[in-house]
């Protein structure tokens, strides 16, 4: 995947060499360029200016939709995933794998399970995904509001890109907790676009009429999220949890649920 997006100009570490020879490290291993640069969590972006901040996140969609413009097969990566039938197969791995770790009845995600299957969006396009399109998974050039690598590729695929896209709106709808989460700040004052604006660029970089309702695009998402925690949950309850964080996070896991759930009924459910 990296080597195939370097090659295609995408922001990527450069990779130099790649050893399948497990003798040599006890694992295989690859080296890539060490990319300098800002690593920003915080989604307010403080420290920032207004003109700042607008030029980072018009930097993060640009990004994105330049991912999702390239043809899978002209890259190099036409065999790197199934390319359909993406958020029927994500539902279904992410329920099981949600089952093979519950740790409680959460009556929501019982539900959620059930309705996401039933209901899942027609998918036409195909596209790399990233998988993990977030603000901390970026370097940021050290004195300019532009991209130069993309990080963490190890949920990457070929899929549907308003999987990315969708997560990505995500920020707008979290909780400001340091993280990406910006709802309920000021966003106009502190120059970030909003929701319609970051469609709207988007779906014009990418020759799309709009994006389909929301709402079920959060659902699934956060339905995603629960089951990634509920997955630290099962490893805190057989012992294999090392994240001094993890319990932390588990925590999480109802409410995110409930909330995955609130977005459902506001789909249909």
């Amino acid at each position: 995947m990296i080597s195939a997006l370097h090659r295609a100009g995408f922001p990527v570490a450069r990779p130099y060499a790649l050893c399948a020879d497990d003798s040599v490290i006890g694992s295989m291993f690859y080296i890539m360029a060490m990319v300098e640069g800002r690593v920003l969590w915080n989604g307010s972006l403080p420290g920032c200016s207004p003109a700042e901040r607008a030029a980072i996140y018009r930097a993060e969609i640009e990004t994105l939709a330049k991912l999702h413009q390239y043809d899978p097969e002209k890259i190099g990566l036409a065999d790197y995933g199934k390319p359909g039938n993406y958020f029927a197969r994500q539902i279904d791995r992410w329920s099981k794998q949600y089952r093979a770790s519950e740790t409680q009845d959460i009556p929501e995600m019982n539900r959620l399970m059930e309705w996401l299957a039933k209901t899942v969006p027609a998918q036409d396009r195909v596209s790399v995904v990233h998988g993990d399109y977030r603000l901390d998974n970026m370097i940021f050039h050290a004195s300019e509001s532009r991209i130069v690598a993309i990080l963490d590729w190890e949920l990457s695929t070929l899929g549907d890109p308003l999987a990315d896209f969708t997560y990505f709106l995500m920020n707008w709808a979290m909780p400001p907790e340091g993280r990406s989460g910006i709802a309920g700040l000021d966003i106009k004052t502190l120059g970030i676009p909003g929701v319609e604006e970051a469609e709207a660029l988007y779906c014009k970089l990418t020759n799309r009429k709009g994006v389909p309702d929301l709402n079920w695009y959060f659902a699934y998402n956060l339905f995603r999220i629960t089951a990634i925690l509920q997955g630290i949950a099962g490893r805190i309850r057989d012992g294999t949890a090392a994240n001094a964080r993890a319990a932390e996070s588990a925590a999480r896991t109802v409410p995110l649920a409930q909330a995955a759930f609130e977005y459902a009924k506001k789909a249909g459910a």
